[in-house]
This record gives C-alpha cells, sequence and structure tokens, in this order.
C-alpha cells in the first residue's frame, strides 16, 4: 500500500468497501433460500444460516413457504416479495459479519409492517459495526452519530439529527417534507 492510500480503522477503503458490498445484492441466483442466505459465508451450517434467519425476522416467513429453507426462490428472488428479498439479504450480511455495514435505502419501497421488522433486522446487523447509510426517509438515520447532508454531490453539512435541524436549512426543510409539518414541531 503506498503512502497516499486511505484506510478507515487501518484497513484499505478498497478492502472495507468490498467487504461490506460483498453481502448487499438482494437475491444474488436463483437457488434456495437457505443457499442464498449461506452466501454471506459458505462454510456456515445449516443451523447457523436458520439462526441468523431467525434474528433477521425472516424464519416465520420462511418455514411457511412450499419447501421452507429449501424453496427456490427464481431468480432476483421473484416468488418473493420486496420485504421478504430485503430480510432474506439482511440475514446473509449477518452470517458474513462484515466490520463496516452499507445501508442503501434499506427500507424503501418497503410496506409499514416490513418496515418494522426490517428496522428490527438492521438494529441488529449493525450493533458494534460502522456503518454507512443512504436514506431519503429521514426517520430512518434520526438517531445516527454523523449525518452528512449531501446537495448535488457535495456535502453541505454534517452533524447529529437535532444539530442539523437548528443550523441546515436543507435538512431541516427535508425533515418538515418528511414528517409532514406536524404541529410546526421541527423535532
Amino acid at each position: 500500500m503506498n503512502s497516499d492510500s486511505k484506510t478507515v480503522r487501518g484497513l484499505s477503503i478498497a478492502i472495507v468497501v468490498l467487504a461490506a458490498l460483498g453481502i448487499l445484492g438482494v437475491i444474488a441466483v436463483a437457488d434456495t433460500v437457505r443457499e442464498n442466505i449461506r452466501m454471506g459465508r459458505p462454510s456456515a451450517s445449516d443451523v447457523e444460516v436458520e439462526q441468523v434467519a431467525k434474528l433477521a425476522g425472516c424464519d416465520d416467513f420462511i418455514r411457511n413457504l412450499e419447501n421452507g429453507y429449501d424453496t427456490r426462490v427464481g431468480g432476483g428472488g421473484a416468488h418473493l416479495s420486496g420485504g421478504e428479498r430485503q430480510r432474506i439479504t439482511i440475514a446473509r450480511a449477518m452470517l458474513k459479519d462484515a466490520p463496516v455495514v452499507i445501508l442503501d435505502e434499506a427500507t424503501a419501497y418497503i410496506d409499514p409492517e416490513n418496515e418494522a421488522i426490517i428496522q428490527q433486522a438492521v438494529a441488529q446487523l449493525v450493533r458494534g459495526k460502522t456503518v454507512i447509510v443512504v436514506a431519503h426517509r429521514l426517520s430512518t438515520i434520526v438517531d445516527a452519530d454523523q449525518i452528512c447532508v449531501v446537495d448535488k454531490g457535495c456535502i453541505v453539512a454534517n452533524g447529529r439529527h437535532e444539530a442539523l435541524l437548528d443550523t441546515c436549512a436543507l435538512y431541516r426543510e427535508m425533515w418538515l417534507a418528511h414528517i409532514g409539518g406536524k404541529d410546526g414541531d421541527a423535532k
């Protein structure tokens, strides 16, 4: 590694990004549910696969599929709902146990019932990890240690939710639009 290389906690950025991104494809192959989860760690036992499925909130729906964990998911997970595909992806990520997790709109286009389950699963997934979240649904990031507000490809402000509401007009506008300006209380 040359002296100009960038690092995160001593690991090269390229290694960190590859380690994190290796888990984020939704349904990678038209194989079984079990094998799609196992892709997080190919050496995982069936018991380990089922344990992370429980943590990710997908064990119940998987067991209700025609062949349970051995159900073939179809190309791109065509036989599963969007929320089910997301939860399988989270289970795969939990199994991989990478130190950095990148979540790109983890709850976008998800119905409210699945959103709650996915948020619980994501909370399990990210415990003790470095997390980078791309989000338009601001309620998913209000507890973040650091929020970067991006406008036209540039970071225009950063900080915690409460501070950004006070100091960044763009963030405040986005938050008010998100919550619908309820009672005029932005916080």
